[in-house]
């Protein structure tokens, strides 16, 4: 199949679509169709210094406790970010919001989990696992958070037309306030397993599959996935997945106001020494302005700004995973940020991820070596 120019995969994505023998890009008769992510858990040994970082990140925090934080950002809703606390730092799952109760009790049936109520944030869960072995939450009928003050995009004098008059521009140096949580990036050995589960199950739909070079005829080594709400748009991707030897976490994205709460957030945090990760830059898949930080537990986190959004009528394009098309400007890809740095756990993984019963092979090793070089 050929991708006509006029349709958003026609120009920045490969002209190639599909072939016979790839992955669809959704279920035809997918469980539940989810609605969109709610939030992320986690574990962390200090409570107080996840929350400090947090706020000089942009989030604010809904309740904290000696063993519990709960984070938000400023648009009504769940909580972005729940952490536990444990003698160890590590990612649980992330948490999708259904369309209602309705939708937790077919995946009861089909799963035989049972449906909960949540407690404190109201409403109700149900438990799953991915065939990654990660820890999956479906959620209905939470009590939404108010909205609190947001950071305003700001006015601007572009192409000779007088927006801002008699006015200056004084974007002050402070956390970009968090809007909410837009997406989450994990990797898997078992990647067609996992993406048949997230489409059947969840309804995810892909906007973008991405492939190995040199390995097309293989399929795709990633998926931008999003939700499928029909003729309301939704984020180009909720989950983004990943070939690689492991089951874990890569990072998370939270939405900022526009490119200046990107850039004043990114000098803040530079001002107190954490570590920057990559960045600024813009996009291809998703076209977000973007910039990569690392918490203090060494989790990655995202600013982001101006991102895609489609309806369900966008099919899913195709191009090859490349180092240099990460980005449409900004610096150099960092190691940092493509997990490059030398690093005895990440061998440790790799070596162990090379099973008879994953999909990440020698090949693929090869292949995921080579985007690095790319």
């Amino acid at each position: 199949m050929t991708i006509p120019a006029s349709t958003p995969h026609g120009d920045l994505h490969s002209e190639d679509g599909a072939r016979p023998g790839d992955p669809d890009d959704r279920a035809a008769a997918p469980v539940v169709k989810v609605v969109d992510i709610a939030w992320l858990e986690f574990e962390k040994p200090n409570i107080a210094q996840a929350e400090r970082f947090a706020h000089d990140f942009g989030f604010s925090t809904v309740s904290r406790t000696v063993d519990q934080l709960s984070l938000r950002g400023t648009w009504a809703g769940a909580p972005c970010i729940l952490i536990r606390r444990s003698h160890r730092s590590r990612f649980i799952g992330p948490a999708f919001r259904a369309a209602g109760k309705d939708d937790l009790l077919r995946l009861s049936r089909e799963t035989g989990r049972r449906v909960y109520p949540l407690g404190d944030l109201g409403g109700w869960a149900i438990d799953l696992t991915d065939p990654s072995g990660m820890a999956i939450r479906v959620v209905a009928g939470m009590t939404d958070l108010p909205s609190l003050p947001d950071q305003d995009p700001l006015t601007f004098n572009f192409s000779g037309k007088v927006e801002r008059l008699n006015a200056v521009q004084r974007p002050p140096r402070e956390p970009a306030r968090v809007q909410r949580l837009g997406h989450v990036v994990i990797e898997t050995p078992r990647f067609r397993e996992n993406l048949a589960w997230y489409q059947e199950m969840l309804g995810l739909i892909v906007s973008d599959f991405l492939f190995f070079p040199g390995q097309r005829d293989r399929g795709p080594t990633m998926a931008f996935m999003r939700c499928d709400r029909g003729s309301e748009p939704a984020d180009h991707h909720t989950l983004a997945m990943t070939l690689g030897p492991m089951s874990r976490y890569i990072h998370s994205a939270y939405q900022v106001a526009d490119l200046d709460a990107v850039a004043a957030g990114s000098a803040y945090l530079a001002d107190r020494g954490y570590h920057h990760a990559w960045g600024i830059g813009r996009h291809i898949q998703g076209s977000q302005l973007f910039d990569y930080w690392r918490d203090l537990d060494k989790f990655m986190v995202e600013h982001f700004a101006d991102g895609d959004m489609f309806d369900s009528s966008i099919e899913a394009g195709w191009a090859p995973m490349t180092a240099s098309g990460l980005s449409q400007w900004g610096p150099p890809v960092t190691r940092d940020f493509l997990g490059a740095n030398p690093d005895p756990d990440l061998v440790k993984g790799m070596l162990a991820g090379l099973r008879d019963d994953n999909e990440f092979d020698i090949h693929r090793l090869l292949g995921l070596l080579k985007v690095a070089r790319s």
